[in-house]
């Protein structure tokens, strides 16, 4: 079993994340690393949780979401409630980042206007200068 066990380490170099995110993780029981002494060594169940940890967060999900999702895993309906819960959340997460970028896309073409406004009151300053 020692070759499935990875250091926090590994973890960090595996995940491209930090010692101080794993113990987090741990600390919010979304983690369960196997602990020896002051060594922490997480297993492949735990390996496969942080993955679904940082794709969820990717996606805009809340860490309550994620713990509630990972902890339906188990729930011995070949996790049928799981992914059903995951789809809700997912769709609504869609919804919500659509609502954004349409708000973002929004002020991008306002910012944009005001720049283009913003251009032609300075090309009038600077020809009234070279005017004078």
């Amino acid at each position: 079993m020692t070759d499935q066990l990875m250091t926090i380490r590994q973890m960090c170099d595996d995940f491209g994340v930090t010692p101080r995110t794993l113990r987090f993780y741990e600390a919010k029981e979304l983690l369960f690393p196997v602990r020896e002494g002051q060594k922490r060594l997480f297993t492949r169940r735990d390996r496969a949780r942080l993955k679904l940890i940082l794709r969820g967060k990717r996606f805009g999900f809340s860490l309550e979401d994620i713990r509630q999702l990972l902890d339906m895993y188990g729930m011995g309906d070949q996790q049928q409630a799981q992914l059903t819960r995951t789809f809700e959340l997912a769709v609504k997460r869609l919804h919500e980042m659509e609502a954004q970028r349409d708000e973002l896309n929004e002020a991008i073409d306002e910012l944009k206007e005001q720049l283009a406004w913003g251009e032609q009151a300075l090309a009038k300053f600077h020809a009234a200068k070279a005017a004078e």
